[in-house]
């Protein structure tokens, strides 16, 4: 019997090691849950030690499981440095460049700089990841990151692009006589799901009572966007997003609390190639989207 491991038996472990379960696993690796499955159990056989203890809540690495997953960080770091640093020696604006960011940020601000880098960069083709969750730059999960960020990285470079201003919002006429903050709390909110990395407005819901007053909770700032815009209550959204739907009403001045830096991110090693260059120079030097951050 084989039982040397190739990459392919390491990556599957550190996949479920990062994820925590094998259906997180899967889908981040797009596959699927039968195939995640038979894949450790097919690496566990070849070593012929169990690598991970099944527990309702997920997988939890074994000591043996941590060595694995340890040698494979090792080694994904390594062929992720390789590459990044084949990819800074490209001199052409050409090919693939993968870039992260979020679905109001996609929507409200980035589209129409996406269309106008197209036609300035042809031979750029642009993949965009767009979710709430962090991509990790430094395991190539993309090139380029656009995210809302108080402190970046250390290990990343970039430059602040703006300052996201957030402020409460309602469908306008939305029970209009009810305007100060102990009013407020007796209509009904809609905030951020508790698996949407977005503590300081969870934390300053919760210090106002308005996450008592919450009827729907979730994990998108578009989500909330669309259900404000339905009439089902009040919200915190950015400015940028909501500031120019004539549907909408700010009730009050901009909630400082929650306003928090915007930040354009990538490797170093990868500061040098020509495509993601010419990715980075347009979205920093975009004149619209700092125009739409100071609204």
């Amino acid at each position: 019997m084989n039982n040397k491991l190739d990459w392919n038996d390491y990556r599957v472990a550190l996949q479920i090691a990062d994820a925590g379960s094998l259906s997180k696993a899967a889908q981040q690796a797009g596959s699927s849950h039968p195939t995640m499955f038979r894949r450790i159990n097919a690496v566990e056989e070849k070593l012929g030690v169990r690598l991970f203890e099944r527990f309702r809540s997920g997988y939890r690495p074994t000591a043996a499981g941590e060595e694995v997953v340890a040698v494979a960080r090792r080694i994904a770091e390594l062929t992720n440095e390789t590459e990044r640093r084949m990819a800074g020696r490209d001199l052409r604006p050409t090919g693939l460049v993968r870039v992260a960011t979020t679905d109001s940020l996609m929507f409200a601000l980035l589209a129409p700089e996406i269309a106008r880098l197209r036609q300035s960069e042809p031979g750029v083709t642009l993949e965009f990841i767009v979710s709430n969750e962090i991509s990790n730059l430094s395991l190539r999960e993309a090139d380029i990151a656009i995210r809302p960020v108080s402190t970046p990285d250390p290990h990343l470079i970039g430059r602040k692009l703006g300052v996201i201003r957030q402020a409460i919002y309602a469908q306008r006429g939305f029970d209009a006589g009810k305007r100060d903050k102990k009013q407020l709390q007796s209509l009904p909110w809609l905030g951020p799901s508790p698996s949407m990395a977005y503590s300081q407005l969870q934390a300053w819901m919760k210090k106002r009572g308005y996450d008592q007053a919450c009827v729907c909770t979730m994990d998108s700032v578009l989500g909330l966007y669309a259900a404000v815009r339905a009439g089902m209550g009040l919200s915190v959204l950015p400015t940028y997003l909501a500031e120019p739907d004539e549907g909408l009403e700010r009730l009050g001045a901009h909630v400082n609390e929650v306003a928090v830096d915007l930040w354009l991110l990538t490797h170093p090693d990868l500061r040098s190639t020509a495509r993601v260059r010419a990715v980075l120079d347009h979205l920093g030097g975009s004149g619209l989207i700092k125009a739409r951050l100071d609204d």
